[in-house]
This record gives structure tokens, C-alpha cells and sequence, in this order.
């Protein structure tokens, strides 16, 4: 069987002009049998109306199951059976991507607290070592050695580090499992003791007080998984005598740590889809009791920056699309005592920020347009930062000091490499300090990149980020499209380069991101007409891009790839239900796809914190509209696109067992003859494989699966 795409026919002068393989395409082992799930009726019934689940047993907290783990196993080995025409193709990819990787790297150093620090990669060697040294020019000082740590492991994961003040301490935490809860460990960098205090179940967040002495840590529920009570830490103390300084009862927060820069303040953050709050641990005085900024208010979200006895802070107080503030350390409780610095506009989002020296440095969205601006906070004056790149993604990054002159960069654009720049805020100069380097051959002038506004089915004009090689372009409908988006809690996903999508470009590929609802690329309002009850738009949204893209010639109708992971992967099972006849293929990673039964579940992993993102089906009305684009739920007999859906045994975030039944649930309706392959990574979780070269072995078979399906061969 020749299996490229399930496309109609066309005519002569398409097949000549678009796509006719110099070589044949290999020969997909399609006689395989897919493995067929039992069922297990399993009723559910809420607000009257029953459910019923047949792959329910699919569920193992312990992923211990034998039965479970050995059709997780069937379903990998079917994979690698219907792909094994591919194996070439997918090692020559696999290698192509490793290659655009610098082997020997490392990252810019950051000074603090009278050291430079940074991590260097070294040639095949999957992981960092992390060093530090007083001087730029003296010679390195190993803090941790990461492939040493790792072997042995299937699975390694550096979570925090942190160095006491006096610089003779160092705290880091390690995952070995890929559920996200970690063992912190306390060292002597000088002698390179490790000292017996050993903190489990944590967040991987760890912070010194000043005194050298004191540790800050969330622990998690083992559960839940959330990170709910947080610790101080006596050195040379057992955990057992650690003092409870917070603990969240409210099961629909996240909770976060932090620190000011210049390390006084250490941050509890309390982080609510809808409201946040900031509780302030004195690091100069770890074991006064810690103050309130601002109560928590319904509706109010806000974050701070500290800068001398004054903060900063960004909130949305009587300012939907927010804005910024100033007040003294004695008056945070006071919104009175407000003055501010950058005012409110409706038609502009202040998405981020940062304070030094004697500036305010503000990442803002116009339009769906990023635009850096800089604040004079003594003459009042302030500067858009100029940008080569009309549509581009930038980052705050190792602004450690807090009175610096320079606000430092990460920049890119679907062109442009990885960079970071340093900015003079006085001068507006930028100095590059680190480009990636993608190959030798590589040059981004051959490239191009473009943002057009889709029309959605309501009226609304949705932006979308394309790229695509110059020389394979043509805007006659001829091009393959790799679609992606997120649209969720609020997420942007700006306009970045990724190394990988150019083995899609020099394939001919045109490669889009929506700026689908849901997601804050045009602000406030565009996330709140994307959750909840308005849910449906970022699907919708999603379809209408790819439609419009057919229409505007981007995209050959027949050759049109879909791809989204975790709430991105709830996109791709509502696209499939929704519109399945307008997707080649369709690839889901770790899929949020079971949302009724997993939110309906407070045992899940992360399920409360997402109930005024999703819903709380304990509400009648709420549980409906969930019900109604829940993937899983809405799996009917009719033809699916080709499908690849893959997950992470130990998956924190998304667990196994919603891909896998929802995978069981296809195979059960859907009518069609197209590919649906499963693959779990028995080792890993939602991130994925931890090494840096490791991970892009997925990449290498979803890659080799689109250009099957598009019948490209090179």
C-alpha cells in the first residue's frame, strides 16, 4: 500500500508541479493491528445526566498496573511497526535537528553577589554543568556537574539552585521521575560536603535568608501535586522541624516563590486564573513574621518589583489591560497611596516588567504587536526601545542587579536565531552578547516572515505569525501547512524562532502560529472571550486561521498538519470532533482531552487550580458547556484525519490515561482507514525526554509522519 495523504485526486499538472517524489515514498506497514482496548462500562452521573466511560480502567495512579503498562507497550510497538519503512528517515532527521544544536555552548553570564555565573554544554553530552567564578576571565568553578548527576537515570531534572549569601553554600533540587516533585540538597561548595539536610516533596523552589542559615521551600501534596505549604528550613535541622510559615487552603491557587534583586524580599506568590497575591518574607530577618502586600481581591491580579524602599507594581486595578504603580514599602495595603508611573489604555496590554537603576522597562502588546518601552523614573520620559524585526518575541532575562544601566534580552523572531542582547537604557544601544548559532549554512535572509489577520466566523480578526523559505513560497495554494497554537490560561505564544520548524521550511512548508482567543496577543478581553463559557472561540478560532489561510493561498487545502500540546492538545481533540475532513494530520501532544471526568475529580493532579479557567462541574451549567467541546466526550463514528497522539507515563500536568482512552475511544468510532498511532514515553512526563539532544527523538517521528503524509520524500 502506497500511504501518502488520503487526499483527492488531482490533476496532472498539480501532481508535476507540487508534489511528484523524485523517489518513492516508503511503503507504511498498514497490516499491522492496532491494539484494541477492552471496556469496562463505568457510569457517571452528575446534575442527571449519566456518562458512560468503558476505558475508565485506564486509570492507575500507581503506574503499576501490568495489563495497563503492557497495552501502553502494544501501543508502542505498534508505532514502531507501522514506521519501521521510516526508520532511516526518522534517524537522518534526528541527526538533522542534533546538528542545529552548538554542541560545545553555554549560556552569557550573569553577575550576583560578586560572582559570574553560567552553564556550559560540551560535546555529546546531554546536560549542563553549571559553574560560577568572581572574575570573567578566571578560570571556572564547577557548582554541579549534571551528567554526572544523571547517570543511571532514565530521567534527570535540575529544578532550583541557590547560593547563600555569603557564597560558601549552595542549595539545589532534583527530579529523577518527571513528576515534577523534587528532593532538595544542601552543599559546601568549597569542600564539596554534602551536608544531611535533605528536603523531599517539594516544588524544586528554594531560597537562602540572609542569615546563611535559613531555607524557604514549598512542599506539595503528593496528591494533588499542587504546592501548597511553605517551609523555612533551619541548616542542620530534619525536615520534621521545619516551621510552617504558609499554607494555601484554598485548593484553586497555585503557589510560587521568588525573590527582589537585590535579594531582601523573598515573594509567596499566590496565583489565581482571575486574582493574585503576594505574601513578603523579610530575607534579612528570616524568622519575623511575613507581611501581606495587598489582600486578595476577586478579580484583582497584580506583581511587584522592589526597587530601594519603593515597589512597583502591575495590576489591573480599575485598569483591564493593566497598569503600573508605584508605592512605598510602608503603604503597599494603601491604594490611596498609588501613584502611577505608567497609566491605563484600553488599547494597550502591559504584559510584563522590569525595574533597575534608574528605569522602568515595560514589555507592552498594541495591536498584538510587542513594543519594548523604557521609563525614566526621574525625568518622567520614556523611549520605545527600537527592534530590526517588525513581529518578534523578547524576554526579560538575568536582570539580576538591581542597579544596573542595561536591561538585558532574549529576542527572536520566527527568523531570527536565539539572541541576548544587552540594551543601554541611556543610549538605547544594543550589544549582542550570544546569537544561537543553527548551522553553518544557515543564513535568515532566506527566510521570511509575515503577520496577517484571519477574519473569524463572529467578525472578530484573528493575527497569525507565518514563516516560510523565500525560494520554495509560492501564494498559489501549493504549499504544505504546519499549523500550531495554544490558547490557553492566558498564554502568548509570540513569534519565536525554533530550530526544528526549519526542516519543515526547507521542505517547502509554510508554518503558522494563531494568535487564537484564549491567549492575551491582543489583550485582556482576548483571553476572557477564550475560557470558560466563551471556550469555543479559541476552537473556532482555530479553524477559521485555517481556513482563511486555504483561502488567502498560504496552504495547499490537501496538505494541511495541526499541532498542540497539553491545553494545545485539547485544541487538537476539538478541531478533530469538530472539523475533521480539514486536517491531513493532526498531531497531540500530552492532550488535555477528558475534561469533564478529570475536572469533575479533585484528586487529579492540578484539577482545582483550573476551575475558573475550564470549569467547575459541580455547577450544572458549567458541566454542560464543558461537556459539550470535551474531546473525549465528543468522539462519534465519522472520519478522523491521520492522527499521532503522544504522552508521558509520568506525566504531572496531563495524566497517561486521558490520550490513552481517548486513542481506545477512536479506534472504537471513527470510520476511516487513516493512521491513528499512540507512542508513551515510559520514562518521562509532561516535558518530555530531559536530555537537550534526547528530546528531539519525537520531534524526528512526528516530523517523519507530516512528510509522509505531505509526500514529500527530501
Amino acid at each position: 500500500m502506497f500511504l501518502a495523504a488520503c487526499t483527492p485526486e488531482k490533476t496532472e499538472s498539480e501532481v508535476s508541479a507540487v508534489e511528484e517524489p523524485s523517489v518513492a515514498l516508503p511503503v507504511l506497514n498498514t497490516t499491522a493491528v492496532a491494539p484494541v482496548a477492552k471496556k469496562v462500562p463505568y457510569e457517571m452521573t452528575a446534575h442527571g445526566d449519566t456518562r458512560v466511560d468503558n476505558y475508565y480502567w485506564m486509570r492507575d495512579d500507581s503506574r503499576t498496573d501490568e495489563e495497563i503498562l503492557g497495552h501502553l507497550e502494544s501501543e508502542n510497538t505498534y508505532v514502531e511497526t507501522v514506521l519501521a519503512p521510516l526508520k532511516e528517515r526518522r534517524e537522518a532527521l534526528f541527526e538533522e535537528l542534533v546538528a542545529r544544536i552548538e554542541k560545545d555552548d553555554s549560556t552569557v553570564p550573569y553577575f550576583e553577589n560578586g560572582y559570574w555565573y553560567n552553564a556550559n554544554y560540551s560535546g555529546d553530552k546531554e546536560y549542563p554543568v553549571y559553574i560560577r567564578k568572581p572574575s570573567l576571565d578566571a578560570e571556572d568553578e564547577v557548582l554541579l556537574d549534571v551528567n554526572v548527576m544523571a547517570e543511571g537515570h532514565d530521567y534527570f531534572s535540575i529544578g532550583g539552585i541557590a547560593v547563600s549569601k555569603n557564597n560558601k553554600l549552595m542549595a539545589y533540587a532534583q527530579d529523577t521521575l518527571s513528576r515534577r516533585i523534587y528532593t532538595i540538597y544542601v552543599q559546601n561548595i568549597d569542600t564539596g560536603e554534602m551536608y544531611d539536610d535533605v528536603l523531599e516533596t517539594t516544588s524544586g523552589q528554594v531560597f537562602w535568608g540572609n542569615d546563611n542559615q535559613s531555607l524557604f521551600y514549598i512542599k506539595k501534596d503528593l496528591q494533588t501535586l499542587l504546592g501548597f505549604q511553605v517551609y523555612r528550613h533551619t541548616l542542620g535541622t530534619t525536615q520534621s522541624d521545619d516551621v510552617l510559615i504558609y499554607e494555601e487552603t484554598d485548593t484553586t491557587f497555585y503557589t510560587y516563590l521568588g525573590e527582589s534583586k537585590d535579594r531582601s524580599d523573598i515573594y509567596i506568590y499566590h496565583s489565581h486564573t482571575d486574582k493574585s497575591g503576594v505574601t513578603v518574607i523579610d530575607a534579612d530577618n528570616p524568622t519575623a513574621p511575613t507581611k501581606t502586600f495587598l489582600p486578595i481581591q476577586d478579580g484583582h491580579e497584580y506583581d511587584v518589583a522592589k526597587l530601594g524602599d519603593d515597589y512597583y507594581v502591575r495590576t489591573n486595578l480599575d485598569a483591564k489591560n493593566f497598569r503600573i504603580v508605584k508605592v512605598s514599602g510602608e503603604n503597599t495595603q494603601d491604594t490611596s497611596a498609588w501613584v502611577d508611573v505608567v497609566s491605563h489604555n484600553p488599547d494597550v496590554f502591559i504584559q510584563d516588567m522590569t525595574v533597575m537603576g534608574n528605569h522602568l522597562v515595560v514589555k507592552e502588546k498594541v495591536n498584538g504587536m510587542l513594543r519594548l518601552v523604557s521609563h525614566n523614573l526621574t525625568t518622567g520620559e520614556h523611549v520605545t526601545i527600537p527592534t530590526e524585526d517588525p513581529v518578534f518575541g523578547a524576554y526579560f532575562t538575568g536582570n539580576t542587579q538591581a542597579d544596573a544601566d542595561h536591561v538585558r534580552l532574549y529576542y527572536s523572531s520566527l527568523t531570527t536565531p536565539p539572541s541576548i542582547y544587552d540594551v543601554d537604557l541611556n543610549t538605547l544601544e544594543f550589544t549582542l552578547k550570544k546569537q544561537n548559532k543553527v548551522s553553518d549554512d544557515f543564513d535568515a535572509g532566506m527566510y521570511a516572515s509575515e503577520r496577517v489577520m484571519i477574519e473569524a466566523r463572529d467578525g472578530v480578526s484573528v493575527p497569525v505569525s507565518l514563516v516560510y523559505k523565500k525560494s520554495t513560497f509560492k501564494k498559489d495554494g501549493t504549499n504544505p501547512l504546519y499549523q500550531y497554537a495554544y490558547g490557553s490560561y492566558g498564554a502568548t505564544i509570540e513569534p519565536t524562532f525554533r530550530s526544528s520548524w526549519v526542516s519543515l521550511l526547507d521542505r517547502g512548508f509554510v508554518v503558522a502560529i494563531a494568535h487564537i482567543r484564549g491567549g492575551q496577543m491582543m489583550g485582556r478581553e482576548w483571553y476572557e472571550t477564550g475560557k470558560m463559557g466563551q471556550k469555543i472561540n479559541t476552537f473556532t478560532d482555530y479553524i477559521d486561521v485555517t481556513k482563511g489561510l486555504i483561502a488567502q493561498n498560504y496552504a495547499d487545502k490537501d496538505r494541511v498538519f495541526a499541532m498542540g500540546g497539553s491545553a494545545g492538545g485539547l485544541l487538537m481533540g476539538a478541531i478533530a470532533n469538530m472539523e475533521p475532513s480539514l486536517y491531513t494530520a493532526i498531531s497531540a501532544h500530552v492532550p488535555f482531552v477528558d475534561v469533564v471526568t478529570t475536572m469533575s475529580d479533585a484528586s487529579i493532579p492540578l484539577t482545582t487550580g483550573e476551575y475558573s479557567e475550564w470549569g467547575n462541574p459541580e455547577n450544572a451549567d458549567e458541566y454542560a458547556y464543558m461537556l459539550s467541546y470535551s474531546p473525549y466526550d465528543q468522539v462519534v463514528a465519522q472520519d478522523y484525519p491521520h492522527m499521532l497522539v503522544t504522552t508521558g507515563l509520568h506525566d504531572s500536568q496531563v495524566q497517561y490515561f486521558e490520550p490513552m482512552k481517548w486513542v481506545a475511544k477512536l479506534r472504537e468510532y471513527k470510520t476511516d482507514d487513516n493512521l491513528l498511532l499512540f507512542q508513551t514515553n515510559m520514562e518521562a512526563g509532561h516535558g518530555g525526554a530531559s536530555g537537550r539532544f534526547k528530546r528531539f527523538e519525537s520531534t524526528a517521528l512526528e516530523y517523519a509522519f507530516v512528510l509522509q503524509l505531505a509526500g514529500i520524500t527530501e
